[in-house]
């Protein structure tokens, strides 16, 4: 559905969307390198459904997330520790 990488040079926020996301569960897998910590929100339609946080060691975090109606689907990267490198993967749970 989603999925992005790249550096967070600033404490703005990098926002990517998708239209036309049906219903369903979804697995948001998402990493970070740099020191601190990274923080993805999704949205719906402009309504916050969820909001995760990766540790920047590299290391691989995922987390579940609920969308209970089609619309568009936001998800917003930041960080306060920039600058970092980040990447994310949102599809569809099996």
């Amino acid at each position: 559905v989603l999925e992005d990488a790249g550096k967070i040079l600033n404490r703005d926020p990098i926002v990517r969307s998708a239209s036309g996301v049906p219903a369903g569960t979804y697995t948001l897998t998402m990493t970070c390198d740099g020191g601190g910590k990274a923080f993805f929100a999704v949205s719906l339609d402009g309504s916050q459904l969820a909001e995760a946080g990766a540790a920047c060691n590299g290391s691989r975090e995922t987390a579940r997330i609920k969308v209970p109606a089609a619309g568009k689907v936001t998800l917003s990267t930041s960080s306060v520790d920039a600058p970092l490198l980040y990447a994310y993967h949102l599809a569809a749970s099996e």
